[in-house]
């Protein structure tokens, strides 16, 4: 069996390796940059290739014999990516989180007989999975609400921040125009919009913002009330948004004394080396699925909390054990067919089926990323 790797950054190596430990497999890992996938040698089932995919042709000629394909490219390059794995007959996990509308790969893999399990990591991926479960426990569903951040555990000024996938897709978080549901309507906001504190347990207060995160919830889950809100810790938001105002952000180009450029290519380039987290930088990532509603007469609220920290003993940071891991368990669960439907796959048609919540769950804890689940009756007097 054939097990394709699109991708070996610092979330991409980890879900080689743990797939590497218990699944009877070749695995092709392909990175456009060398140093990538050197630490990946010493397995002796995976074998590394350096090439670049941008090239769709090269791409598909890539994956061919490939029983799945795990797409874990930057953000720019996933959408393409996909589409061309899904072309190819090939089944398909992907955490690259691609800005543009999946709604061409709907057809596209019911044409092709396959299974595409799109945005598939922490957030999207396991927020909407366990929204979604919650969700069809219940008869009515009044509320839902998602607050998730990966950040770094030592504050490190004057941006206290630092990503472990691409910098470039955080910026673009921060620009594209954030949606959410209120009185059964979509309402746009600009991203930072509509700032609170909240206080979380291990790590004091944040401050939660909105960003485009509702994705394919929008369409995929009735309720009439539904946001997420990104978290960061304070005084975030007011230096990103100045950043923002003074067209740091804009793709207008300048004319330098060495040509044209835009003010976010410039922004990119001085960002992505403060953003960056590097091999032994401590990160933790915090997250709450709230989802409140009605059953047997009953008002209920599900909560799930994870609070994850860098795991020291594998160096293996938290935003690629959250990510990586519900990808890797996503593909254990095609592979044993625990879950056998075809088409495009968003996360929360997977929180539809109890078995499939609970094999992500145990997978989860094994590799200690827990989730903690309460369920409680709101009084309404």
């Amino acid at each position: 069996m054939k097990i394709t790797v699109l991708g070996c950054g610092l979330v991409g190596k980890p879900m080689v390796k743990d797939l590497a430990k218990d699944l009877d497999a070749e695995f092709v890992v392909y990175d456009v940059n060398t140093s990538a996938i050197n630490d990946l040698t010493s397995i002796k089932n995976v074998r590394l290739v350096q090439k670049d995919l941008s090239d769709l042709s090269e791409l598909k000629e890539s994956i061919k014999g490939s029983r799945l394909v795990l797409n874990a490219l930057p953000g720019f390059l996933g959408y393409n990516a996909s589409k061309a794995v899904i072309e190819s007959g090939n089944d398909l996990v992907d955490i690259s989180f691609f800005p543009e509308s999946p709604d061409e790969l709907e057809a596209l893999a019911i044409e092709n007989d396959v299974t595409a399990i799109i945005d598939c990591g922490v957030a999207p991926g396991m927020s909407y999975i366990l929204a979604a479960y919650a969700h069809y426990q219940l008869e009515h569903t009044d509320k839902i609400r998602i607050y998730v951040g990966g950040l770094p555990k030592i504050r490190t000024k004057p941006f206290e921040y630092k990503a472990v996938f691409s910098p470039v897709d955080v910026i673009e978080e921060y620009t594209r125009p954030a949606r959410y549901i209120k009185d059964g309507k979509v309402v746009v906001m600009p991203a930072l919009s509509e700032p609170e504190l909240m206080n979380f347990n291990n790590i004091g207060t944040l401050e939660a913002f909105n960003t485009d995160g509702l994705r394919s919830m929008i369409k995929n889950i009735n309720c009439s009330d539904m946001i997420e809100k990104t978290l960061r810790y304070p005084g975030h938001i007011e230096k990103i948004q100045f950043l923002k105002d003074c067209g740091f952000f804009s793709e207008n180009k300048i004319l330098t004394s060495v040509g044209e450029v835009s003010a976010l290519e410039f922004t990119s380039k001085v960002l992505i080396p403060l953003w960056k987290l590097n091999e032994n930088e401590e990160d933790i990532t915090i997250m709450q699925v709230i989802t409140e509603g009605r059953k047997e007469g009953k008002k209920l609220r599900y909560t799930y909390n994870l609070f994850d920290e860098y795991n020291k003993n594998d160096g293996v940071h938290s935003m690629a054990r959250t990510t990586g891991y519900t990808a890797t368990m996503a593909v254990r669960m095609l592979l044993k067919g625990i879950f056998s439907e075809k088409g495009l796959i968003y996360p929360e048609l997977i929180g539809k089926h109890s078995n499939c919540v609970s094999f992500l769950l145990e997978g989860l804890k094994s590799r200690g990323v827990v989730y903690h689940e309460q369920i409680e009756t709101i009084n309404e007097s």
